[in-house]
């Protein structure tokens, strides 16, 4: 078997590599940037082709280029976390439409899409995936419009097709902007107290590698298809969060809450079901 895994030198794509190394598996991996995919250590034991999507060629065979995969993870996906910028529609969708189709158009039956929780839009509490998509910003609008594009494909061609909703994850290798990695940068500092949030907003977190371990698995199982939430089901608060996080290192910083206003692109209270994770998980 092999799996072709797109951004495997992203923050998720790292760890899914990893993930994938433990299973009898033929993996290619693809990223725009060959220098940056030899610093990994995964690099020596995958078939590695650099591409480009910015360069897309209609006129190319992708599943042919890409030695057809029986499966691809498609983890790709440029410009974030700057979830408001027009790029996502306006270049990201196009593109990413346009390169899907060309693989599945060319024989691809296999494919893994991450989309992101953020396609929920502002509505609150335990969000499953039965309940109408209602993205409000233009990176939401854009994975659940490509999501929405793949399906009709299926009209056209047999496929199968999982969309895997990503919440909240953090671990070694996240965007530098991201909460943990600042509060690392504070605590490594020495700073005396944090800058945050009030606090009070509710996630759902997983560690990557708990992602990654579980978009493998959405992945090579058959058993249940569609959306799919990729969470713990549990809700935290963001301050009981970081203070959890600082409890398990052994740290103590004053949390200056308040600091920064919340988020007006994602709503104070939600997590996610994972019902249809742990169906997808059940032994035959």
């Amino acid at each position: 078997m092999k799996v072709l895994v797109t951004g495997a030198t992203g923050f998720i794509g790292n760890y899914v590599i990893e993930e994938l190394l433990k299973h009898n598996i033929e993996i290619i991996a693809t990223s725009s940037n060959e220098k940056k995919a030899k610093q990994f250590a995964w690099f020596k034991n995958v078939k590695y082709i650099q591409c480009d999507f910015a360069g897309f060629d209609s006129s190319t065979n992708y599943f042919l280029f890409f030695h057809q995969p029986n499966i691809l993870i498609h983890l790709a996906w440029e410009g974030l976390p700057n979830y408001k910028s027009s790029f996502h529609t306006e270049i990201n969708l196009p593109k990413h439409k346009a390169l899907l189709e060309n693989l599945i158009s060319n024989g691809l039956k296999d494919i893994t899409v991450t989309g992101t929780c953020l396609e929920y839009g502002m509505q609150e509490g335990c969000l499953s995936e039965d309940m109408v998509a209602l993205p409000s910003n233009p990176y939401s609008i854009a994975k659940d419009e490509l999501r929405k594009y793949i399906e009709q494909l299926q009209q056209q061609f047999e496929f199968s097709f999982k969309w895997i909703r990503l919440f909240y994850m953090y671990g070694n290798g996240q965007n530098e902007n991201s909460l943990l990695s600042q509060l690392d940068r504070a605590l490594k500092n020495n700073n005396d107290v944090f800058n945050m949030s009030g606090g009070e907003q509710t996630r759902d977190y997983l560690p990557v590698s708990k992602v990654a371990e579980n978009i493998v698995q959405i992945a090579l199982q058959n058993n249940v298809e569609g959306i799919m939430n990729c969470c713990s089901g549990t809700p935290v608060t963001v301050k009981a969060f970081v203070e959890q996080y600082l409890n398990e290192a052994g740290k103590s910083i004053k949390l200056n809450l308040g600091y920064y206003p919340y988020t007006d692109y994602e709503p104070m209270y939600f997590w996610g079901s994972i019902e249809k994770l742990n169906k997808a998980f059940a032994k035959n």
